[in-house]
């Protein structure tokens, strides 16, 4: 038994003081159970204290885990909701996208139409007004012609005496109506 204390504790000696011997060979099976119990029994509260520390960390780690996948899956819903909503609003818009481009086609066909209709008008009138331009123009050449020629006829036919006598003749004509114009103005103011 001196052995087994002697082995396992060693009291106060000069040079080591109190210890433990922790060379394996040197202790035996009584000394390592006689430790291994006073572990046990103190080791026992700090080891299930920590166990139970750790437990709470991991159940309070699932809950926030649970609840943030319930969070993400509320979001993810709500999400995809708006998607949905956002995906209508798109189709929505392309439809009417397209109405509205329908819509200004035909405006735009038809102000093409009524462009073209004026400017058809406008070329009518215009190739109307040319005609009676060219018309006019060539009734004036005709009549000018026509003065030319009876001008001319009237300057081979005429001497210098009938062309005097057609002056007399038209001054004398000339002198009765302003003397019949004074006539009537004078019974006028009577």
């Amino acid at each position: 038994m001196k052995n087994v204390t002697d082995s396992f504790i060693s009291l106060i000696s000069s040079t080591e003081g109190f210890g433990l011997n922790t060379n394996i060979l040197k202790t035996n099976i009584i000394n390592l159970s006689v430790v291994l119990g006073v572990l046990i029994y103190f080791g026992k509260g700090v080891l299930s204290n920590l166990l139970d520390n750790r437990k709470h960390k991991i159940l309070s780690t699932i809950e926030n885990s649970e609840e943030l996948c319930k969070t993400a899956a509320n979001q993810l819903e709500k999400a995809r909701a708006r998607f949905r909503e956002v995906e209508m609003r798109v189709r929505e818009i392309r439809v009417n996208g397209y109405s509205q481009i329908e819509k200004e086609k035909e405006d735009l066909i038809n102000v093409a139409s009524v462009n073209l209709k004026q400017l058809e008008n406008l070329k009518n009138e215009t190739i109307h007004f040319e005609q009676e331009r060219v018309i006019e123009q060539v009734r004036q050449q005709i009549s000018h012609q026509a003065v030319q020629r009876a001008i001319g006829t009237l300057n081979i036919r005429l001497n210098s005496k009938l062309h005097l006598r057609t002056i007399e003749d038209n001054m004398n004509l000339l002198l009765v109506t302003k003397i019949d114009l004074l006539l009537a103005m004078n019974n006028i103011t009577d």
